[in-house]
């Protein structure tokens, strides 16, 4: 077994299909961990996951997080050490408010596949972030 350190990027790797950035962390088989980051006064697109389930945790910043999975739907606010999750077919959107950008730690369970795992769908804001 190989140990794994890695310290934040400066930069963003990737921005994610919810058009928020992605500094990639560390992965093991059963999950991975990245840093995601909205900007100020922006929405995130509102999404699906097809086979991924997530643990979000918030580091810095506020906003509003929208979830819904069958009946099953509410609008939590976000601040820093606010903690929740999104079971697989969860539709979810976020956005950050005005002040400061919104930071949150996010671990996937799988690993993030890769293109094609989250999909585009209807949220209640107007996403103003690019895809």
């Amino acid at each position: 077994m190989s140990f794994e350190t890695k310290s934040l990027p400066a930069r963003h790797d990737v921005v994610a299909p919810d058009g928020s950035e992605v500094r990639i962390l560390l992965q093991r088989p059963g999950g991975s961990m990245a840093h995601f980051r909205l900007a100020p006064g922006e929405v995130a697109t509102a999404i699906v996951h097809r086979t991924i389930e997530e643990i979000w945790y918030v580091l810095a910043g506020a906003g509003e997080m929208w979830r819904r999975h069958g009946e099953r739907e509410e609008v939590v606010p976000l601040s820093p050490g606010t903690c929740l999750t999104i079971p697989v077919g969860t539709r979810f959107q976020f956005r950050a408010t005005a002040d400061a950008p919104l930071d949150a730690i996010g671990i996937t369970m799988p690993p993030w596949p890769g293109d094609g795992e989250a999909v585009a769908v209807d949220g209640p804001w107007t996403p103003t972030v690019p895809r």
